[in-house]
């Protein structure tokens, strides 16, 4: 497996650099303002947003001035995607890219971007790829040497997405994209170490104290949308495996866990839906306000993660999502899900969904991202809630950040055995908190190699603590590869169509 790992990061790296090397595009010379002939819709009016250039920009801080627009992260404008030949938004011509989450989901407008991007000199298609690999050493209850879940790993969680985006006529936008995870290679088809994580299976049997990987492909899909003005529009998207409108961004797409190799214990109260194979879904939205809905397949992915597995359209989902500022997105979903789990088969699922994410710049190539997210899920006329909340604070090179989770789980989720004469036990109380930090150590070819490590406290319920001990810590090691920093200054700079990290 080491072998695999070297290759990996040879192969990214050597990625990032054909990116840097070869790319046209984007000519930042012309003017950014101004409308081609034929293209009959206007400029986004962001008198709502506060934080918006006069060009139709979003600045991370909040900030008018055009100095402040070019230094602080990502700007983009935002006049239905014509004023400037690169990618807009996912589903509209008439909002930044910066709002792309998972799926359909939505995030701040003030949200950075690690990618690479091209849109070469004379074609009509746009393109990004963005992509994270943690070559880790984790330790799960390192504390208590008969205590439960205790295992070690050295592993490499990742994942890589790729998106095509074109402008149709005057008023349609289509985009292609992919995900593919290498996880069943460079973690394993058990997954990795993750105390009290449940809710898949391998081999027949539930995975406990650990977390599954992803399948290979983890997403392709195809959408389409439709500007009727600068305030509307109407979009559909379709996916074999997709994501339908249920929860926030899912947590590796989320900026605020950016740093953070390790799932949400939470994950199958609010997002566990990202990867399912049949999505369709349709939205609406009117200013800075949007409805969609689902139909989708139930099932989570099967264990062998190399196969597309049977589509089916037997659950349905709803999500209304609002970004009331630059710095916001909120949304509230509901999910009615047939058979999700294999290990629970015939029991359905309501899970319904609730998200704050927040985004803000402080200054060149520093900002702060956060999110809370409450979960529920009723079966059986039952319910247990779940609630996470996590912040990473980016200061140039250095990151520091956290996550706190509260989640009950049952004796059946968790296998414990010495409780089943007695079903009046449980659900267990347990908590978490992750507190981590890393460091930039390299920045080249436009992409970031991280160093960086992290330390969990768990506190379960009392009746938990003589199989796990009282106080379970977890810790891990990790370099992180990613592209580094879009910024429009670095693209002035770069001389081509690539959008080049943050440079000192």
């Amino acid at each position: 497996m080491n072998n695999v790992l070297i290759i990996l990061l040879l192969c990214l790296n050597g990625l990032a650099f054909g990116q840097h090397q070869h790319h046209e595009g984007m000519d930042m010379s012309k003017p950014m303002t101004g409308k081609p002939k034929g293209d009959t819709t206007r400029p986004m009016d962001h008198s709502m947003h506060k934080g918006m250039s006069k060009h139709g920009s979003m600045n991370m801080d909040g900030s008018t001035g055009d100095q402040k627009m070019l230094n602080y992260g990502l700007t983009m404008d935002t006049t239905m995607g014509t004023s400037m030949p690169g990618m807009t938004h996912s589903l509209s011509r008439n909002l930044s890219m910066n709002r792309n989450g998972s799926g359909t989901s939505w995030h701040p407008d003030n949200t950075p971007i690690y990618a690479y991007m091209r849109t070469p000199s004379g074609s009509k298609w746009s393109y990004m790829m963005h992509y994270a690999i943690y070559l880790r050493y984790t330790s799960q209850n390192f504390n208590n040497s008969d205590g439960r879940g205790r295992g070690q790993q050295f592993g490499a969680p990742n994942w890589f997405m790729g998106m095509a985006q074109r402008k149709v006529g005057q008023r349609g936008l289509f985009q292609v994209r992919a995900m593919l995870s290498l996880d069943p290679l460079t973690v394993g088809n058990g997954g990795y170490p993750l105390l009290f994580q449940t809710g898949e299976t391998y081999k027949g049997q539930p995975l406990i104290d650990r977390q599954h990987p992803h399948d290979l492909v983890s997403e392709l899909s195809v959408s389409y949308s439709h500007a009727f003005s600068k305030d509307i529009d109407l979009f559909g998207y379709v996916g074999y495996p997709g994501e339908p409108a249920l929860g926030p961004p899912a947590f590796m797409h989320r900026i605020s866990s950016f740093n953070i190799p390790d799932a949400p214990l939470s994950h199958h109260w609010q997002d566990a839906t990202h990867i399912l194979f049949g999505v369709a879904t349709a939205g609406f939205r009117y200013k800075w306000a949007k409805i969609e809905a689902s139909t989708f397949k139930g099932r989570e992915p099967d264990e062998n993660r190399y196969n597309f597995d049977k589509p089916k359209f037997d659950s349905y989902s709803y999500r209304l999502s609002v970004n009331p500022s630059p710095s916001l997105a909120l949304q509230f979903s509901q999910g009615f899900l047939t058979d999700p789990e294999e290990a629970h088969p015939g029991e359905n699922v309501t899970r319904t969904t609730a998200s704050v994410l927040h985004s803000k710049g402080l200054g060149p190539s520093r900002y702060v991202t956060s999110a809370f997210v409450w979960g529920r899920n009723n079966h059986h006329g039952e319910g247990e809630n779940s609630f996470l909340a996590e912040s990473s604070l980016q200061l140039d090179k250095l990151a520091i950040y956290g996550r706190y989770e509260n989640v009950r789980k049952s004796t059946e989720e968790l296998g414990i055995t010495a409780f089943a004469d007695n079903p009046g036990v449980g659900p267990f109380s347990i908590n978490n908190l992750t507190l981590g930090t890393n460091y930039r150590i390299v920045q080249t070819h436009n992409s970031d190699l991280v160093l960086g490590a992290q330390l969990t406290a768990s506190k379960p319920d009392r009746l938990l603590q003589f199989l796990y001990g009282s106080m379970p810590v977890s810790g891990e090691i990790y370099l992180r590869l990613t592209p580094s920093l879009m910024t429009m200054k670095s693209m002035n700079h770069s001389g081509h169509g690539q959008m080049k990290g943050m440079n000192h």
